[in-house]
């Protein structure tokens, strides 16, 4: 029997104070939707419906891994039984529905599956979890038997029944024949006047279909977000479960609460990763690699035993194995640090590569270039890359060596083992093995005397 995701992801969201719909609000770098859909991707779900709100399906359609997926409208918010209610016209009988939601964004992929296999094909499965505080949760009632039996909403329960610790997550596997038997049965008869999805069990009940209920130990996975606090709740729940990740897998994590994971990361064992580091993007850090403290990298790559020193800031850009970087660096997109080559404090590099052993210490910009190998780059040297109209390219060759002070005015070329003068703009192409100086000639004036401030008067 196919299982197909539906994702409720109507909720109007005014407590986020946002033009943005929640869905939408970003936890750890990706929009809340997308680490939904990516559960149910991984679950591999015959297909993915998104229940949403009028007129904001264009910006939803925006989010990654947004792209296969099928578009219901709830045209006004009731509930989310009339929200799956909408859905289930586009589902046929013969498949079962995982019902997920937008605004909770933890959920592992692996629970879901165990709820998925464990659930008979004849019964409606949901899985609960234990809080110490379930205000305003939906209560699990069960039986003597300890059977489910019904949900109580926390506006509607008793007081015996608010002392239960035992809470709906609200994620359901179901028939989607037995949806469409229920659904319309649901009434609105209480304090939201809603349609309440969890009253199905009863009706479940009331016809003799089994209702399986799988208890989950980790009740942080289902923490959901309906304002700004429980969004930077979920964000930090996030980020410790991702560094708690890597110092598992054997990476060193100087401090799991200063450590910012905004992407794609792959971090090898035997990385070390200091406090205040950002990973932005697609990270790959590979085994040795030491990232220094406040680093920022974007979609990087970081390769065996380089280093990246503190408050260096690389964005697309690729460091190879025992290259270092900064401290204060800028790498730029498009910047490439071959093996054991420095690029220095307070440098910075876009489109550029940087050759194996080769060094740019100090205090440059190094633009649209090619370095070669073992080549020296000196304290304030600027690759003159742009005439204000086009962008041009300089090659440094091989064992080059370019003065302190110097300029490079693209298109321009130093050839190997030449050597470029302390204080040199060079706008011609230098040849191999020679020296290049171009300098006006110093005077060296006797008996010249300072200007001095003329005396105020009154």
């Amino acid at each position: 029997m196919e299982l197909k995701a539906v994702i409720l992801a109507a909720g109007q969201g005014k407590r986020m104070q946002s033009t943005l719909p929640k869905v939408l609000h970003p936890v750890g770098g990706q929009p809340m939707l997308t680490h939904v859909l990516r559960a149910a991707t991984d679950l591999q779900t015959a297909a993915q419906l998104v229940v949403h709100a009028p007129n904001v399906s264009e910006q939803l359609k925006q989010a990654p891994l947004a792209e296969s997926v099928e578009w219901v409208a709830q045209p006004t918010p009731q509930g989310t039984g009339h929200a799956l209610l909408c859905a289930i016209e586009q589902l046929h009988d013969d498949c079962r529905i995982l019902v997920l939601y937008g605004d909770v964004p933890l959920v592992e992929t692996t629970v879901l599956k165990e709820l998925v296999s464990k659930t008979p094909l004849d019964a409606v499965g949901l899985l609960t979890t234990q809080v110490l505080d379930p205000t305003g949760l939906g209560r699990i009632v069960r039986d003597d038997k300890g059977a489910v039996v019904r949900i109580v909403e926390h506006k509607d329960a008793t007081d015996q029944e608010r002392q239960i610790k035992e809470i709906n997550t609200g994620i359901f596997c179901l028939n989607a024949k037995d949806c469409r038997r229920w659904l319309p049965k649901l009434a609105c008869n209480n304090a939201q006047n809603e349609y309440y999805l969890t009253d199905i069990v009863a009706l479940a009940q009331a016809e003799g279909t089994p209702v399986f209920g799988l208890a989950v130990e980790d009740n942080l996975q289902f923490q959901g977000v309906n304002d700004r606090w429980q969004w930077s709740q979920v964000e930090r729940l996030y980020q410790q479960r991702g560094a708690r990740k890597l110092i598992e897998s054997g990476v060193w994590v100087a401090d799991s609460e200063r450590l910012t994971i905004r992407g794609n990361v792959s971090v090898a064992p035997g990385a070390s990763l200091d406090v205040g580091v950002v990973l932005e993007g697609d990270i790959s850090i590979e085994a040795g690699a030491i990232i220094g403290p406040y680093v920022h990298l974007k979609n990087v790559s970081v390769g065996t035993k380089a280093e990246i020193r503190s408050h260096s800031v690389l964005e697309e850009a690729q460091v190879a194995s025992r290259a270092t970087v900064g401290p204060f660096a800028r790498l730029r997109p498009g910047a490439v640090i071959a093996e054991e080559a420095l690029v220095g404090n307070f440098v910075e590099v876009k489109k550029a590569i940087v050759g194996k052993g080769s060094k740019v210490s100090h205090l440059s910009y190094v633009g649209d270039a090619t370095i070669g190998q073992m080549a020296n780059i000196g304290a304030g040297t600027i690759f003159c890359n742009y005439d204000g109209a086009n962008k041009y390219h300089t090659t440094v060759e091989d064992n080059a060596f370019v003065g302190s002070g110097s300029e490079l005015v693209a298109p321009v070329t130093i050839g190997a083992g030449a050597t470029v003068g302390a204080g040199t703009t060079v706008t011609k192409d230098v040849p191999s093995k020679t020296l290049c100086i171009r300098r006006a000639k110093q005077q060296n004036i006797d008996g010249w005397t300072r200007p001095t401030k003329n005396k105020e008067t009154t």
